[in-house]
């Protein structure tokens, strides 16, 4: 008898961990806005012909706080331990690292070859 309830209150346990965690539908609509007012002000931007920069400075700002917005909220991460936030946007930031890396050593290597050889490549 005693097993029968020990097995009910394990099943009642494993069903409540299962359950998830609910956000209210107010946040994700209030996402949804964010959303579409930085899609608004990146368009304008090409609408008003911010030029130069100027303009990629803008663009690349917006689009960062949509994918965080994005990232932070649809995917949950918001709510993850801290562990699983690194594990998941760690490896994506430090590619970005290397390719800024390899970005300069390519600027460098082809200053070395017009100051040396001299020629247009």
């Amino acid at each position: 008898m005693s097993e029968t309830t020990a097995h009910a209150q394990a099943q009642t346990v494993h069903v409540q961990e299962h359950t998830g965690q609910q956000h209210p539908l107010r946040l994700y609509l209030f996402v949804w806005g964010l959303l579409f007012v930085l899609s608004a002000f990146s368009y304008m931007v090409d609408y008003l012909g911010i030029q130069g920069y100027l303009r990629w400075t803008l663009i690349l700002i917006f689009m960062m706080l949509k994918a965080g917005l994005i990232v932070a909220i649809f995917m949950h991460m918001a709510w993850e331990r801290l562990a699983l936030v690194y594990a998941i946007l760690l490896p994506p930031l430090l590619v970005l690292v290397f390719v800024a890396l390899m970005v300069s050593e390519a600027d460098y290597t082809i200053f070395t070859r017009l100051a040396f050889f001299g020629a247009a490549p």
